[in-house]
């Protein structure tokens, strides 16, 4: 393991950043981020524990040592304050919400008025709910028909998602619109991310679409808050989601009654939320939500195509736990081998790529100075594909995940972030990508990999550029 020096008030004898070679004038080394990205990122560590890039004419330092990140993220979080390039931009997408807001008495007041959404306790509350939503819609989908599963994770992951939410009755309409404009939001958050802010600003087609489409977002956001908030809580929706649910799900009646308190723990803080605020911290949520998610169960439904003998002892598993009916929320503390090789996917593929952190002051991270008001960039990617903490780190191997580690975000896990700035969603996370797997493992006996192997794809997250797979009953 490497070793790195504490974090200190930077002395003069401070030793300077050594600086990735590449960069061009103007943009820096916004070409690299842009072109290869994940060379470009893993590449660093060769430089140091801390390297500096141009993103356009702005510096920022890259912490390539996990032990540097966690200091940076935990041990000296006071002097790292959540921001940099990649959160202005995504500010612009969410507001204030909980993963952009500044760090101070706002963010942590709305984290602790939120911290009940994402109980465990709670979480199970709407686990049934979740499962009949999932398994509507896998099961609809028609046998072996080359389905693009990216598409189709972002699809069930926003479903249950707004599910757990909303409550079962959002109008499908809203839902549909939803799905089609997350990831292009998302598309273009990214791309301002990576370009000199400069460009950003002109009225270029591409600009003028994306702020088009976050205005839309939150329009719908709106509609969405006011069906919600219109029916009185517990009250049964007047009509089904869909003709499956309406001839009657297991869990349905329960469901309902439970689906409205999760949006409810903000809609009843009464003034301590604006509208606008309520907007933030919803579209917020759902990327959360969905982007993480959906990355990894995409990529997870991959690497069982690659590895029959995994995907046999997922099934054996929950097969030993179900014996044969449906999956329910209880079944889901029995599942540790599906955990662990979720782990593994969150591990190998990030998901996300570049996160940044502003330093508050003068300061020595690791024996270099960072000055005053600099971007700090940490990659989960990089750190989660160091051979040096990870053996054989392209290999998909679920067992480098004990059962009595799954989850952890300890070691150089950080997929999830670490600090009081974590993701307040985790435990949903898990849960939510449980309930999917399962649920397409037990609808669908076979799967087929019928594009070529996917390349991995930076946006919000490291998602597959192409992934085709049919699903069989034999």
């Amino acid at each position: 393991m490497r070793s790195v020096k504490a974090v200190t008030a930077s002395p003069p004898t401070s030793a300077s950043v050594p600086t990735a070679p590449g960069g061009l004038p103007l943009i820096g080394h916004a070409h690299y981020l842009a072109k290869t990205p994940l060379p470009f990122i893993t590449s660093l560590r060769d430089h140091g524990s801390v390297v500096r890039i141009r993103l356009g004419p702005t510096p920022a330092y890259v912490v390539t040592d996990p032990e540097l990140t966690r200091t940076v993220l935990v041990t000296e979080a006071a002097h790292f304050a959540k921001g940099g390039k990649v959160f202005e931009v995504l500010r612009g997408v969410f507001g204030d919400g909980l993963a952009t807001v500044a760090d101070g008495d706002i963010h942590l007041r709305n984290r602790r008025l939120m911290q009940p959404m994402f109980n465990k306790a709670h979480i199970a509350t709407r686990g049934n709910a979740m499962i009949d939503q999932v398994r509507s819609m896998v099961s609809a989908w028609e046998e072996d028909q080359l389905r693009n599963v990216f598409v189709d994770m972002n699809d069930v992951t926003l479903a249950a998602f707004l599910v757990a939410l909303f409550g079962m009755d959002l109008p499908a309409n809203l839902q549909r619109e939803f799905a089609v404009l997350m990831p292009v939001i998302m598309k273009g958050a990214i791309r301002q991310t990576i370009l000199p802010p400069w460009v950003t600003r002109l009225p270029l087609p591409a600009n003028r679409a994306h702020t088009h489409r976050v205005a839309r977002l939150r329009a719908l956001i709106d509609q969405a808050i006011d069906h919600h908030s219109g029916r009185p809580v517990g009250t049964p929706p007047a009509t089904a989601h869909d003709p499956a649910e309406a001839a009657g799900c297991p869990h349905r009646a329960a469901a309902d009654n439970a689906q409205a308190r999760l949006f409810e723990t903000l809609l009843t803080a009464g003034d301590q939320f604006t509208r606008r605020q309520l907007q933030d911290e919803a579209i917020t949520l759902m990327n959360a939500a969905i982007e993480t998610t959906a990355t990894t169960l995409a990529w997870t439904l991959y690497e069982l195509t690659q590895h029959p003998e995994i995907e046999q002892c997922l099934r054996a598993e929950l097969t030993a736990v179900c014996t044969g009916r449906p999956l329910i929320q209880e079944d889901l503390d029995r599942l540790p081998y599906s955990r662990q090789v979720l782990q593994e996917a969150v591990r190998k593929y990030g998901p996300a790529w570049m996160v940044t952190r502003i330093a508050t002051r003068d300061i020595d991270l690791g024996g270099h100075h960072i000055p005053q008001g600099a971007d700090i960039v940490w990659s989960p990617y990089l750190h989660q594909n160091d051979p040096a903490h990870f053996p054989e780190p392209a290999t998909f191997n679920p067992d480098r995940w004990p059962s009595d580690r799954v989850p952890t975000t300890r070691d150089s896990l950080f997929a999830f972030g670490d600090g009081r700035r974590k993701c307040i969603g985790e435990n949903f996370a898990w849960t939510e990508m449980q309930i999917i797997l399962a649920t397409i493992l037990q609808t669908w006996p076979r799967l087929r990999l019928v594009s070529r192997p996917p390349r991995p794809q930076t946006a919000i997250t490291v998602k597959p550029d192409k992934l085709t797979i049919s699903f069989g009953s034999s």
